[in-house]
């Protein structure tokens, strides 16, 4: 099932492994880094593997079926 849901990125630009705690969908670094590095997890349609990727608002980050949309920062 793939669901879109925004999640603010906390700021202008956000790294990948970040955006993966953050969102909670890891609980830590390692285990975002772990993710990242297996290929589970897609931006923008693309396997990536870099944990340091910087992710941009409109950026769309896909793992375990879901997509997640950066969104703007709240104030």
């Amino acid at each position: 099932m793939q669901t879109d849901d925004e999640v603010p990125s906390g700021g202008p630009v956000i790294r990948l492994d970040q955006f993966l705690k953050f969102a909670g969908l890891a609980d830590t670094g390692g285990e975002a880094k772990t993710r990242i590095q297996a290929g589970e997890v897609r931006v923008n349609g693309e396997v990536e593997t870099r944990r340091g990727r910087k992710l941009h608002v409109g950026d769309a980050v896909e793992l375990d079926g879901e997509t997640y949309d950066i969104a703007a920062p709240e104030d």
